[in-house]
């Protein structure tokens, strides 16, 4: 089934407290949200995978990082081919994905398995997340854009808090690996919603050929540093060890090279030029990276060292959920009226 464009949508986009308007917020926050909750519900569940799957704290943060890896270094790739063959079909293909790979996740008997299949994970968050926030940008009304990306936001990050609370609960009610089956009925109901109500888009100036050199050279530069930050300290620094975080680092060098000579780069670097531009990323990097953090090392400290059971440890991270669940919207709202 196709989605046309909604009958209440009006030439300067869909109202956001349309029929049509609400369906494509729903498939975004839906969307974005199971892959903002599978970055997080891991994190009181790894006390159990470790056991269950025999492994210690380096295959717990591959566990976690393998997910981040291919959904960071695959991010602009996922946000590029959007706009160049239809923001809803990449969407919807990566949500087919995510769901296919969840299931991998929770049936995984290895820690290898797991591994493998929250890389594939990591690839469909990167066609999906980009995705939802471009159908807002691209369909709603630019006098409720601000607020509906403030839910948006909201809804994502209330997700990403609500991931150690439920998937606590689950841990001790039934097993880890329900923690990653919760979000398959969530993934497959954004499916369903964003092929019968979202209409498809596509940007007409987007560059016909997509940057695969520079798509490769990022992850395969990331994935050297971020191998060699794991096993370093896990198993000592070996020369091979060392070589794999050096050859990173040059990759990602040959990244930044490579940006300056294609056509379409997925980077323009000229972007940084602009100090707006680049405080704004800079700021970003360091929040998430200070939550992101914060969450992975508090579930490990409350349970493996305080002797919290999962479902406690994520409910003693839980108030943060009311905060971003409530306070987001406000702010985008605000962020329309006085500048973001």
């Amino acid at each position: 089934m196709t989605a046309n464009r909604p009958a209440d949508a009006v030439p300067g986009g869909i109202p956001a407290a349309s029929t049509g308007g609400r369906w494509l917020i729903v498939a975004a926050v839906l969307g974005s949200g199971v892959a903002f909750l599978d970055g997080t519900v891991v994190n009181v569940a790894l006390p159990a995978i470790a056991r269950d799957l025999d492994t210690g704290l380096r295959g717990q943060q591959w566990v976690l990082d393998g997910y981040l890896l291919t959904l960071s270094s695959l991010l602009l790739l996922g946000g590029v081919a959007g706009d160049r063959y239809g923001r809803r079909l990449i969407f919807t293909g990566g949500l087919a994905m995510f769901a296919v790979a969840t299931i991998g996740c929770g049936m995984a008997p290895t820690v290898e398995w797991l591994v493998v299949a929250r890389l594939v994970q990591g690839v469909a968050a990167a066609a999906v997340v980009p995705g939802s926030l471009a159908l807002i940008n691209a369909e709603i009304a630019p006098s409720d854009r601000g607020a509906a990306v403030g839910l948006w936001a909201g809804m994502s990050g209330a997700t990403s808090a609500l991931g150690p609370f439920v998937g606590g609960w689950l841990v001790d009610a039934a097993s880890w690996r329900w923690a990653f089956f919760l979000s398959v009925p969530l993934a497959l109901g954004a499916l369903v919603i964003a092929i019968r109500h979202v209409p498809e888009s596509r940007d007409p100036s987007a560059p016909r050929r997509l940057d695969v050199a520079g798509a490769v050279t990022m992850t395969l530069g990331l994935a050297g540093v971020i191998y060699a930050l794991i096993e370093g300290p896990s198993r000592g620094w070996s020369t091979g060890t060392i070589v794999a975080g050096l050859a990173g680092v040059a990759v990602l060098l040959a990244f930044a090279v490579i940006e300056t000579h294609v056509r379409s780069p997925l980077l323009p670097l000229r972007l940084f030029r602009s100090s707006q531009f680049t405080g704004a990323n800079l700021t970003t990097l360091l929040v998430y990276a200070a939550l992101g953090g914060a969450l992975f090392l508090l579930a490990l400290q409350l349970q493996q060292s305080l002797g919290y059971s999962a479902f406690e440890a994520g409910a003693a991270m839980f108030p943060s959920t009311f905060i971003m669940l409530f306070g987001s919207p406000l702010v985008g709202r605000l962020a329309q009226t006085t500048g973001p």
